[in-house]
């Protein structure tokens, strides 16, 4: 490993992307400017009933960044089991999340203790970055209940999410 190499600042940012939304895509572009390296990271959840496959979400995230001027700082890797666990596999020192409002700080806040306690490496730091103003009260559960009622869930996520 060079020294590039052992400096890089890499992030992770996991979740479901169930679908990706807008509010997703302004956290990692503005985070690119942060990080020399961001995994977006999807969550398999067998507990979880996501109304996309996996291999759907990956595909959307893919063609959302597809033509994106720093796409090579860009990586889209799936995972199960603990985040903190996929951090030190991928090696990276930074654990990424987006906090849109005072219920999302809570629960965030809990996952970072927790985080903390099972990381014996001690060196993932997590960083948060508030939604933008215009996109804090977008959120994947809402988009999925826009999607399955018929509503124009164009308005909230990025153009290559289609549904047929």
């Amino acid at each position: 490993m060079n020294n590039n190499e052992k400096n890089e600042k890499i992030a992770v940012f996991p979740g479901s992307f169930d679908p990706i939304t807008l509010g997703h895509c302004d956290i990692i572009i503005r985070a690119l400017n942060l990080f020399d390296k961001i995994i977006i990271a999807v969550g398999k959840n067998f507990e979880k009933k996501n109304m996309f496959s996996l291999q759907k979400r990956k595909e959307w995230i893919r063609k959302t960044f597809f033509d994106f001027p720093y796409k090579h700082k860009i990586e889209i890797d799936s995972f199960n089991g603990l985040t903190i666990s996929f951090c030190i596999k991928k090696k990276a020192k930074f654990l990424l999340r987006g906090i849109r409002n005072q219920f999302d700080f809570e629960f965030e806040k809990d996952i970072l203790f927790a985080n903390k306690k099972l990381d014996k490496t001690n060196l993932i730091e997590t960083v948060y970055l508030f939604s933008s103003y215009e996109k804090s009260h977008i959120c994947s559960s809402v988009v999925r209940d826009i999607m399955k009622n018929g509503g124009d869930y164009t308005l909230f996520v990025p153009t290559s999410v289609k549904i047929e």
